[in-house]
């Protein structure tokens, strides 16, 4: 019989559609769970529930924040879940088991003056044209880093501008761009073109390629996202996922409606962009505070 952990990677592969991050997390994760409770794959059927919040408790006191242990606890769901359905346990002893409180911790957060520094490189060349273009691509449309790095040029609509997005679970959504990431994107094809000319791979149907032709990884784009703020003067720590936070919050200061944000982003819940709501309320608070007469502090 074929080992259940690779029959869980294809399933969630095929059925669920996860992000490759995604589905690597959920493999670690049963895999750990396997190690730490001494139960090969052929035998996981057994475990109990007892197991599962010992192991989860072994997780918080290595450490794992209460978000990891959230995801941590889905992955055990959905692979018992997978074994109830191949016939190869009876209960799925991860139900019923609450997950912790979500981080209250906020996503981090950029000004708009920091945003703007950030997008100000210049340069010429194919690499730096092309970083100019993702992180300009990355701010205006939102975009986590997995769907900008496996956008395909036809994807990409420049009249109106308008990107088709493969999100989570191989959602697609249609998602609008900017003034600024159309001439950055419209300056960077003729460099696109040229390197797949020289390299011999006109079919690569990649937007955002390498020096070498082929796809660009998600490693990569972070790489350069974090170099990028370092030479923008920003100390804290950038990442692409930082550059869709700021784009949300952003929009939210500027009267954007929730909804809105959510299909951009493509949020399942409206709850999970409500966390942007957090954000908006640092600024609203303090014009609160200077305005209300109930609320000045005695001297001012």
């Amino acid at each position: 019989m074929e080992d259940l952990f690779v029959l869980f990677e294809k399933f969630l592969r095929a059925e669920r559609g996860y992000s490759p991050n995604t589905l690597e997390a959920y493999l670690r994760d049963v895999k750990s769970f396997s190690a730490y409770t001494g139960l090969p794959s052929s035998r996981m059927g057994q475990a109990s529930k007892s197991q599962v919040r010992k192991w989860l408790a072994h997780c918080q006191k290595a450490g794992a924040k209460r978000s990891t242990l959230n995801r941590k606890l889905a992955s055990l769901r959905t692979f018992f879940k997978f074994l109830i359905r191949e016939g190869l346990a009876e209960l799925n002893p991860a139900a019923g088991i609450k997950t912790a409180g979500l981080d209250k911790s906020l996503p981090s957060y950029l000004s708009v003056d920091q945003a703007f520094s950030l997008l100000g490189n210049s340069g010429e060349g194919f690499k730096e044209v092309r970083d100019r273009a993702i992180l300009e691509l990355l701010y205006s449309a939102g975009l986590r880093v997995g769907e900008l790095t496996g956008l395909d040029l036809e994807q990409v609509d420049f009249d109106p501008e308008m990107v088709k997005v493969k999100g989570k679970g191989n959602k697609e959504r249609i998602v609008p761009f900017g003034t600024e990431a159309r001439k950055a994107l419209l300056s960077y094809l003729p460099y696109r073109e040229q390197v797949l000319e020289k390299r011999g791979a006109r079919d690569e149907p990649a937007l955002f390629v390498n020096r070498l032709g082929s796809r660009l990884s998600a490693r990569s784009v972070q790489r350069m996202v974090a170099k990028q703020a370092i030479k923008a003067g920003i100390v804290k720590k950038v990442t692409p996922h930082t550059l869709r936070h700021a784009m949300a919050s952003h929009m939210l200061e500027s009267g954007a409606d929730l909804k809105t944000i959510q299909d951009i982003l493509g949020h399942a819940s409206l709850s999970t962009t409500q966390i942007y709501t957090h954000l908006d309320m640092t600024g609203l608070s303090a014009i609160y505070d200077k305005a209300h007469p109930r609320a000045r502090k005695k001297g001012t």
